[in-house]
Formats: C-alpha cells, structure tokens, sequence
C-alpha cells in the first residue's frame, strides 16, 4: 500500500510539474499560415477605437491576398472594402515584417510592418519607420457581416 501511495505521488508531481501555465502565452512564428484567418483591429496607437468604428482584416494564406473591410473613412454601415497582396520577409535585427499593395493601382502601403507577439488570438504590429505606429488585432471567427 506504501509503495502505491508512493507512485501515486510522483506521479501526481510529475503531473503536476508538466502543466502548462495559462498566464503565459504561447507565441507563434510569423508566418503566413499562422497570420492568415480573420482579425479585428482592437486598438491603434494605444487607444481602442471609437466606438462604431472598426477595421476588420481577412487574411489567406494561399496567393497571399488579404480583405480589409473598414469603416474609418465611410459611413458607418457601409464598410470600404479594400483588397490587395501581402509579403512577409525577415530582417535579423527586426524579425519579420509585412509590407502590402493595394489592387487597382492604389500603390504599396504607406508603412512596413514588424510583427511581434502573435499568439493564436492576437497579434502587434509596429509601423518600422515610426515606433509609435502601433497596431493590436484579435483573431474573430469570422466578419460581422453577411457577404463573407
């Protein structure tokens, strides 16, 4: 019976010792499939956005396309819809980084993007030539709208 409890306890501690911690989170690696899904933005320059307005980014992996449907410059129940590529490149001192283009020859966006702290949920990017360009998503199942 002694030896049962005995095996019992370290079996128990080593049970024990091998859970994960929720408080820490799990980074991923920037990558395109780790990014691709459906994000919202949830706060820009460090201030939650106001209230009704919103940004949603669809991201795909394949071709390497996103959706960004946003109403920043519309009217609220009307989304503008913006479509385009994306690239993902790694610069050693930097990590990795995005950069973009608009279809219908609108150009290349107007920042390059660091990545950091992507989790499954929730990822940052920092605008590279500003620091204080910042831009938080979370991941959503899918978009609030019905054309999806």
């Amino acid at each position: 019976m002694k030896k049962i409890l005995i095996v019992f306890a370290t079996v128990f501690t080593f049970l024990a010792a091998c859970e994960k911690k929720d408080d820490a989170p799990v980074y991923l690696e920037v990558n395109a499939n780790n990014i691709s899904g459906t994000w919202m933005l949830v706060r820009w320059n460090g201030s939650a956005l106001a209230e009704g307005t919103y940004v949603y980014l669809d991201i795909v992996r394949n071709g390497r396309t996103y959706t960004m449907y946003q109403n920043v410059d519309s009217f609220a129940d009307v989304p503008h819809v913006v479509t385009g590529s994306y690239y993902l490149y790694t610069e050693p001192d930097k990590g990795t980084l995005i950069r973009g283009d608009y279809d219908y020859d609108s150009g290349e966006w107007k920042h390059r993007y660091i990545i950091r702290d992507l989790t499954q949920d929730s990822m940052v990017w920092i605008a590279e030539d500003d620091p204080e360009y910042v831009q938080s998503f979370s991941r959503i199942s899918d978009l609030p709208f019905t054309n999806k």
